[in-house]
């Protein structure tokens, strides 16, 4: 498909690497083209190529300088910044690996990944960052040095293992000055087999796995997404998401330096929406949860609307799905249903789209998760190309994607090019691409199970539809086997509760018990505003998720999912817990995934009062303080009987 904004492709020779083709890039554009803009004290700062190739230069030759070569491992850590990006390529430049950490880590999450990837340089933001690496050094053997970024805090800070940035680049233009050739040499030297990136997947079961990834794998992901949705040097794209997540890493580094596209990063993570309604990008990949997020502002700006507006909206919504179902079916739009689509675009969706800063948008994709169908429905039905995703860390983030005008809402799409599905005979979904990763870092054994007969066995389980489509079910050690025999996805059901705005999050439990049930996580800004409004009086967020009023509230978007299942499925009781799920109380991973097994010890008295018919749970929290002290205190939850099941 070739479209105004499409690159050429550059062809994945054996020895190109991401620092190869950012030389190549930044030759090609120099100062005539932006590659970045930064967002500071509400100015757009931009960054041309040459700006970009020239700081990874002297970072690249002062890292040399400092000691680190080819295979040495570099930990990195904090926002989406232009700096940190820059110590990446020039970490890869010398030949090194890179391995990110996400920037709300707790200690024992960096002290694992930093000691396991035996990381030699910690690279980190600023003082927070400083102080994390501080505190592990003792415990990671190989660490050497913790190098910042931002000096805001760090007057004090006299460790013989730190070290700025400025340092670093300042050490590395006085090597440059000497020898100015050494960069090229240096670069030379990597082939596309080498190890860029050592990814630690979300372990949502166990300790994170280090996944081994090549030069090879990332710029084949980028060249074959491309292939499918080709983008160039005249899209945006906003990167807000951490770069320890393999898609940030596909789209601001793959896809990045192959189209050109420049890469705008927010002011603040508090200022991201705000700051891709500025941009407008082309190009949009989230996780769900960001699509989540959007459809709650959308809902809760619709509840605070006048009735007339609520009423115009309502009904291009109406509209809007009709559309959206009948492109889905892909049957005929009849003239009429056209002319009342256009009426409501005019009235509603433009405004909309604007208001979600997808104005300019022309493709945006969901991955790491499944979406809900009401989710992918409401985008396509107010205009948005939304497609999803399937992929893992080990792919290199994709294996599968939706076509334009062949989406459908139950699957994740066809293969993209060098891409290979099969479904084993357990109903496993297996990989096999030029983008599969290498092994896990000191893990033969996982290695072993996972590369098994040259196929990646990713642990889902789905099928393949008669039109070649992938059917992501669930995770084989999630799927619900229900009282009658029949398996289904707990997540299915969890994604379909979250369409509702009073809803955050939702963890659904049966299998191989005699009913479904489930605990919600009600949404406190909404469900407060809500409450505010009816003069319901509360003081907290467990005050508030045990008012009767509320508990009514909730059981009205159960009795609606409910509708919409298999009799087997459908949820028989539900409580509201008395907090939201938190990636530092290990209830989630940092991509937000529910950590079942871990919440099933958990609330394991909330699970039994819900099967044993009480009205009442007793439950006993414990909480542990970053400084070790623990704290008890007993919470009374009330379980509700579920509508339409």
């Amino acid at each position: 498909m070739n479209t105004p904004h499409a690159a050429e492709s550059r062809p994945i020779t054996p020895d190109l690497t991401l620092p190869k083709l950012l030389l190549e890039t930044a030759q090609r554009y120099g100062d005539g083209k932006v590659a970045m803009r930064e967002k500071e004290f509400g100015i757009w700062r931009p960054i041309t190529w040459r700006r970009y190739r020239d700081e990874v230069r002297h970072l690249a030759v002062g890292f040399a300088a400092l000691g680190l070569r080819a295979g040495d491992k570099v930990a990195l850590i904090g926002h989406n910044r232009p700096e940190l990006l820059w110590a990446e390529m020039a970490a890869l430049a010398v030949g090194g690996v890179v391995v990110w950490l996400y920037q709300d880590a707790l200690l024992d999450e960096v002290q694992y990944v930093v000691d396991h990837s035996d990381a030699r340089f910690l690279i980190g933001e600023g003082q927070q960052e400083v102080d994390k690496g501080l505190a592990v050094k003792a415990r990671c053997p190989k660490l050497e040095r913790i190098i910042w970024d931002d000096p805001k805090g760090l007057r004090g800070y006299d460790d013989p293992a730190l070290m700025s940035l400025a340092e670093v680049r300042r050490l590395g233009q006085e090597a440059d000055a000497e020898d100015p050739g050494a960069f090229a040499r240096t670069v030379a030297r990597g082939r596309g087999d080498d190890v860029a990136l050592l990814f630690y997947t979300s372990g949502t079961t166990a300790k994170p796995k280090g996944a081994l990834l090549t030069h090879t794998n990332m710029l084949k992901m980028g060249q074959n997404l491309m292939a499918v949705d080709p983008c160039g040097e005249r899209d945006d794209f906003v990167s807000f998401l951490p770069f320890s997540w393999i898609g940030e890493q596909m789209m601001s580094v793959s896809c990045g330096l192959q189209a050109g596209f420049t890469l705008n990063f927010p002011e603040d993570p508090e200022t991201v929406q705000h700051d891709i309604r500025e941009i407008g990008p082309q190009v949009l990949f989230s996780p769900p949860r960001i699509y989540e997020q959007m459809v709650r502002t959308v809902q809760v700006k619709v509840l605070d609307a006048p009735a007339l507006k609520r009423r115009v909206y309502g009904w291009a919504r109406k509209v809007g799905d009709e559309v959206a179902e009948r492109a889905f079916a892909k049957k005929p739009i009849p003239g009429g249903l056209r002319l009342k689509y256009r009426l409501a675009d005019l009235l509603v969706f433009r405004k909309l789209r604007d208001h979600l800063g997808l104005a300019r948008i022309r493709h945006a994709y969901s991955g790491g998760a499944a979406l809900g169908p009401d989710h992918l429905r409401f985008f396509h039905g107010i205009g948005v190309n939304l497609k999803q995703i399937y992929g893992q860390t080990e792919i290199a983030g994709i294996s599968v994607v939706h076509r334009d005008g062949d989406v459908k809402f139950d699957t994740s799409g066809l293969p993209i090019p060098e891409t290979e599905i099969r479904i084993s005979a357990e109903g496993e979904i297996l990989s096999r691409s030029p983008c599969v990763f290498k092994g896990y870092y000191k893990m033969p054994e996982e290695t072993a199970r996972t590369l098994n007969d040259g196929w990646l066995h990713s642990g889902d389980i789905g099928f393949l539809d008669g039109e070649g489509h992938l059917v992501v079910f669930d995770r084989r050690k999630d799927v619900m086997t229900l009282a009658d025999g029949s398996r289904f996805s707990p997540q299915f059901i969890e994604t379909r509760l979250k369409f509702s705005p009073y809803i955050k999050d939702a963890w659904v439990i049966g299998h191989q018990r005699n009913a479904v049930t489930a605990v919600v996580c009600i949404d406190a800004g909404v469900v407060g505003k809500w409450a505010e409004e009816h003069h319901i009086p509360y003081t907290s967020y467990p005050e508030l998720s045990q008012k009767g009023e509320v508990r009514a509230l909730v059981a009205q978007a159960v009795g609606h999912v409910n509708q919409g299942l298999p009799a087997a499925a459908r949820i028989q009781r539900f409580v509201n817990l008395h907090k939201e799920f938190d990636a530092d109380d290990e209830e989630l991973t940092r991509t937000r995934k529910l950590r079942r097994a871990f919440l099933e010890e958990r609330y394991r008295d909330v699970v039994a009062g819900l099967y044993s018919g009480s009205g009442d749970i007793e439950l006993d929290t414990t909480v542990t303080y970053e400084d070790g002290r623990v704290s008890h205190s007993k919470t009374t939850l009330s379980a509700v009987d579920a509508p339409g099941a």
